[in-house]
């Protein structure tokens, strides 16, 4: 009896799930054993992965809980790509729906911070603008101007304090997180990426301008409370803008 793909990886990735029947070993006995010692290694490579995408989210509900997490993670979320520096991408969705997480809401949006950072350090190196480029335009064109931006730019809003809470388990001496909306940036400027607290107009602005949208589109949609100056500021800053159309 022959193994389908389809069976031996079901099997590989639930342990509830016996050895496929037609597994057997050179002397044709079942390789029940010797299935189940690769599925554990599977199983601890691919938590292993996870634990490295999202280590802020393995401190905040301890090693148990996480290994458990994963467990189920992996059966419903099998890697799609040999590369496993991209496994985890569906986390964030996972975790909104993980009963057992429901006590910690703020986990789906601290996986979102976690798979955000991953892609901004694997993202292509590009070249910024000099900030002379901007002050060449006149007002009315600068707001009629599109920015193209260097692709590990993310701007993110929550109803929860992501970037208190990722810098409270990540940097010494950092201080408690108190329970409110927070907005972030996400760049790499550099080597590694890095984290900036925002406010929420700053976070509307940029998005939009992610989007395509014109700089005095993006105004509009952040609002009175947006201070364009230091949005700009920022973004050049950080490197972030690569083109003006």
């Amino acid at each position: 009896m022959t193994v389908t793909q389809t069976q031996f990886r079901a099997g590989l990735l639930d342990p509830t799930i016996p050895a496929p029947t037609g597994l057997v070993n050179p002397d044709g006995t079942q390789a029940a054993k010797r299935f189940d010692v690769y599925r554990n290694n599977v199983a601890v490579s691919l938590t292993e992965a996870l634990q490295a995408t999202f280590p802020v989210i393995h401190k905040l509900v301890g090693d148990e809980f996480f290994r458990a997490m994963s467990g189920v993670y992996l059966r419903q979320h099998p890697p799609t790509s040999p590369m496993l520096m991209l496994y985890g991408d569906k986390m964030p969705q996972f975790l909104r729906r993980f009963g057992p997480a429901k006590t910690l809401p703020y986990l789906s949006d601290i996986a979102w911070v976690e798979d955000l950072m991953r892609h901004a350090y694997h993202a292509a190196d590009v070249t910024p603008i000099d900030a002379a480029a901007l002050a060449k335009l006149t007002p009315e064109k600068l707001m009629a101007t599109r920015f193209a931006f260097a692709p590990a730019t993310y701007a993110l809003t929550s109803d929860y304090p992501i970037y208190s809470i990722y810098l409270a388990n990540t940097a010494k001496d950092a201080p408690n997180p108190v329970m409110r909306p927070e907005a972030m940036l996400i760049t790499r400027p550099r080597f590694d990426p890095q984290q900036t607290l925002i406010s929420p107009a700053m976070a509307s602005c940029i998005t939009s301008l992610i989007a395509g949208k014109s700089l005095g589109v993006a105004m509009t949609t952040a609002g009175d409370d947006l201070d364009l100056g230091a949005t700009l500021g920022l973004l050049l800053a950080q490197g972030c803008i690569t083109a003006l159309t």
